[in-house]
């Protein structure tokens, strides 16, 4: 569901900036209340789980189309919403900003439309309730996959919304909504199911992880960023190359609608954040510039992997560490 620039009028892609720097704002100031230090280390690999499992398109049978997560949901079960919501900033800026995975000037849109509402709004209001103080098996697959239907489909009539107010006349909303809010339904069910597993699974394997609440809990930090940091690894280099090649939800929709999924844009701010794309991208569309060897994918996962790792667990060091106290002089 990342949106490129094309999509957005600059006073629509403007104001998301701003609505979603407000956001990220708040969240911010959140962690540096309440989130606990020992936990840095597990913001990045988190963050470079999300990455690595985002380049994983499945198949939507019958459609032609395919999805990926948005991990918005698993984030905050992890971590948390605020901090859920600043290591989803910082994926689709590094997704942005290095392999022209979304615009920059949707980088507002984008966060809000994969982050908010599943941190926010998804998780809090939904998975909880749901998944209860039990967590047992059924209930957290019920729990993720309510939140991520929630999500995914808030984040879509979004979208519609935003492409609306922005005046693209060649997505017309109500034919647009028709057809995005049905397949994206379908790819939320493949990220519930995903979802609940990776829950269900780092509870069965964390013996002290005895919830699923981890903003509350305390559980072995450094056995579960192992596992997610290898994890993360094997998905972005290896499993990455059995990604499906059908174009997922949002071009697919616009294919339908549009005839392309590839819409021309005009004016000063396309031409100058498209200017900023293309001297920034090093790896677009997660290959090598001649796009020839199909290990350009595994580097681009190995690459993604490893800035998410190290800059989400710096920011986090940065947002969270506490200053030393002084010893009382004698």
């Amino acid at each position: 569901m990342h949106m490129a620039d094309a999509l957005l009028s600059p006073a629509v892609g403007g104001t998301m900036l701003a609505v979603s720097a407000g956001v990220l704002a708040y969240a911010v100031r959140d962690v540096q209340k309440n989130f606990q230090e020992s936990r840095i280390p597990l913001m990045g690999v988190a963050g470079a789980f999300v990455f690595a499992a985002q380049m994983i398109n499945f198949s939507i049978p019958g459609t032609g189309s395919s999805g990926h997560i948005g991990g918005a949901v698993l984030l905050a079960a992890l971590l948390g919403p605020s901090p859920a919501f600043i290591v989803m900033a910082g994926v689709l800026l590094i997704q942005a900003l290095f392999f022209a995975d979304g615009g920059l000037l949707a980088w507002g849109c984008n966060l809000f439309n994969m982050g908010f509402f599943g941190c926010f709004l998804a998780y809090p209001y939904v998975f909880r309730p749901i998944a209860g103080k039990t967590m047992k098996k059924g209930r957290v697959f019920a729990a993720a996959l309510a939140a991520c239907i929630v999500s995914l489909e808030l984040g879509a009539f979004a979208v519609t919304l935003e492409t609306l107010f922005s005046g693209i006349t060649e997505l017309p909303f109500g034919v647009f909504a028709s057809v995005m809010l049905p397949i994206h339904l379908a790819i939320a069910v493949g990220e519930g199911l995903a979802t609940g597993a990776v829950l269900l699974f780092i509870r069965r394997n964390l013996p002290d992880a005895d919830s699923l609440k981890l903003e509350e809990k305390k559980l072995s930090i450094g056995r579960l960023s192992c596992v997610l940091g290898l994890a993360a690894f094997l998905i972005g280099g290896g499993f990455s190359l059995l990604a499906s090649g059908n174009p997922d939800g949002l071009e697919w929709s616009m294919e339908r609608v549009a005839g392309s999924a590839e819409l021309e844009s005009a004016g000063v701010f396309h031409a100058f954040f498209a200017k900023l794309a293309d001297a920034i991208v090093i790896l677009p569309d997660y290959a090598f510039p001649d796009g020839e060897s199909r290990f350009g994918t595994t580097f681009s996962g190995i690459v993604g992997v490893t800035v998410c790792t190290l800059l989400l667990g710096g920011l986090g060091y940065l947002l969270c560490r506490k200053p030393k106290k002084e010893a009382p002089s004698k």
